[in-house]
């Protein structure tokens, strides 16, 4: 209740004004009292004065010399200001003092009477007033003040006293019905305090409450928010200055919300991986390519930092190590067991320019990492290729040149040698060659209509000597209708030929190749099977590669580049079609070739 506006300002606004009015009901009450008690002492010195000036008697202090019936008879004539007083005239020359009393209300005589036997005159004042001295005083329940007045002749000497008994109880009535007048006022003026309060109150907190009800909203991420602005004060300028505040921020954040998606659209539909990390290790954000590659997921996000996660990928880039790189900038290469990042990272600021995390972008370099090996790799296997040749051909030519010249059957054998690796080179170039022009798109295909069953036929024809040398059995199982091919035939023809020579040479005696001649659809298929040694498992998927031979030393006993199935590749996709090759070691291997019809 307390912690509100509005029960603190009526609260502070009812004490404002219940300690105003208390301390001028104090205040007002005391002063008048005094007044009132004031007037009363003035009233009863008047009437103690009064009563000596009326009387000469009395005054000049022949008060004794008369008979007690013209005492009586003169202090009836003599003025009182109040029928509530009682007025005693004490005689002090004698032992024991006589008293007249008058009270003009009750019409009551006391003469002759011993003071000292009436209660409500004070012996002690009485005393006090002898030595010539006024004495006036009030008892404890501050209901009759006692005034005891000298009676004193021309010499001084006191001989008799007036001693007068004010009854205050009207004063004491007067001053409890100001109190109470001033208590109901003080109550009224706090009932409307109050209501002023509330009413006051109210409108300054109400616009209050508004604003924090809409604001509570805008902190839901509603900005469509709009406080009516009732005034034009402090309150009405807190209001505009907030509808004000609400447009300006509806504007920004949808600004930073269309930038943010836009960022993270780009994020996550860009290729490469992007990861922001914050100088605490926690992941703020990682798009769907980095976490693939960090293979992580959100929840790994959540509850791992970001050296748990990097650490046993690449220690270099751990947060601690970046750090203690002196730009913050740099780069590490990351291998994963498919493929190979690039990972650069650089730091990013926070609007103080100071450092408060790292940016990691992973660029997927596989295929440039492959072909950098692939070009070494390359480079070497030509330089081994043509190493060997020209190795044999300078060695045989020294010994020619060294005096075997001098002995013809040696010489020509050394001769036919040298001509062989000749030749062994030439196709190691032309191949070359050939693979460089596809590279570089400058092959240019003359292609026409061709039946695949008289070029299957031709083939056949050509390697019908190696085919008898081995004992091997062909086999052609090729459908009816067969429809033509559009293609290049020289360049359909060596990949055949390509095939069926791998076929003929990895097969062993007796063994058998099929070649079946399939149409299905728009395409044909040349399918060539064997029975032949096979391929391991683990080589199929190299075995395009240039160079590449899944046995070194038999594939260069048998012959071949290792370039053969490269070239064949690129002229069969350079016609759209597509090349197979299924095999099981030591059990046989199947080709499979499909080529469109138009």
């Amino acid at each position: 209740m307390f912690r509100s506006i509005k029960s603190k300002f009526i609260i502070i606004y009812f004490l404002l004004v219940f300690i105003a009015m208390v301390i001028a009901g104090i205040f007002v009450v005391t002063v008048f009292e005094r007044n009132q008690l004031n007037e009363a002492d003035n009233s009863i010195r008047a009437q103690a004065q009064s009563i000596l000036n009326f009387s000469p008697t009395i005054k000049e202090a022949k008060w004794n010399e008369l008979e007690e019936e013209e005492k009586s008879e003169l202090l009836t004539k003599a003025p009182i200001y109040s029928t509530d007083n009682r007025v005693y005239i004490i005689d002090n020359t004698k032992i024991a003092p006589e008293i007249i009393s008058s009270n003009i209300g009750q019409e009551e005589r006391l003469i002759g009477e011993n003071v000292y036997n009436i209660p409500q005159i004070s012996p002690k004042l009485i005393v006090e007033a002898s030595k010539g001295e006024e004495i006036l005083t009030t008892n404890e329940d501050m209901s009759l003040k006692y005034f005891a007045y000298p009676i004193k002749t021309e010499q001084g000497l006191v001989e008799g006293i007036i001693y007068i008994i004010y009854d205050l109880e009207h004063i004491n009535q007067t001053i409890a019905e100001t109190k109470t007048i001033f208590s109901e006022a003080t109550l009224l003026a706090l009932a409307i305090t109050i209501v002023l309060g509330f009413l006051i109150a109210n409108s300054i907190t109400e616009p209050i409450k508004d604003v924090t009800i809409k604001a509570q909203k805008m902190a839901e991420g509603d900005f469509k928010q709009y406080v009516e602005v009732k005034s034009d004060d402090e309150i009405g300028q807190l209001a505009g200055m907030f509808n004000l505040l609400t447009k300006k921020l509806d504007s920004t954040i949808s600004e930073i919300f269309r930038e943010k998606s836009k960022m993270e659209t780009i994020f996550d539909y860009m290729a490469d991986g992007v990861i922001a990390v914050d100088v605490t290790g926690k992941i703020s954000h990682a798009n769907s390519v980095a976490k693939n590659i960090l293979n992580i997921t959100d929840k790994d996000i959540e509850s791992k930092d970001y050296d748990e996660i990097m650490i046993g990928i690449n220690k270099y880039l751990a947060l601690k190590n970046i750090i203690d790189t002196e730009s913050l900038r740099g780069k590490q290469i990351i291998e994963t067991k498919d493929s190979t990042y690039m990972a650069r990272f650089a730091p990013y600021l926070n609007q103080g320019s100071e450092f408060s995390g790292i940016v990691i972008v992973f660029q997927d370099i596989t295929e440039q990492y492959n072909l950098d090996n692939l070009r070494r790799e390359f480079v070497a296997n030509v330089s081994h290729e043509l190493k060997t040749p020209i190795t044999t051909i300078k060695s045989y030519t020294e010994t020619i040149l060294e005096g075997a010249i001098d002995d013809k059957d040696l010489s020509i054998s050394f001769l036919n040698v040298v001509n062989d690796e000749c030749d062994r080179m030439t196709r190691i170039v032309s191949d070359l060659l050939q693979l460089s022009n596809f590279d570089n798109k400058q092959i240019e295909w003359e292609k026409e209509y061709i039946s695949l069953e008289n070029l299957i036929n031709k083939i056949l024809m050509k390697l019908e000597i190696t085919i008898n040398e081995k004992n091997q059995k062909v086999n052609m199982y090729i459908k009816k209708d067969l429809k033509d091919i559009y293609a290049d035939k020289d360049a359909i023809e060596q990949v055949i030929i390509n095939i069926l020579s791998n076929a003929f040479k990895y097969t062993s005696e007796g063994g058998f190749i099929n070649i079946t001649l399939n149409s299905n659809n728009n395409t044909n298929e040349i399918i060539i099977e064997d029975n032949g040694m096979g391929i391991p498992k683990k080589d199929l998927n190299r075995i395009f590669e240039r160079f590449y031979r899944v046995d070194k030393a038999r594939s260069r006993d048998l012959g071949g580049t290792g370039l053969g199935l490269s070239i064949a590749k690129r002229i069969i996709e350079s016609h759209e079609g597509k090349i197979d090759i299924e095999s099981e070691y030591e059990k046989g291997t199947k080709v499979i070739i499909t080529l469109p019809i138009d």
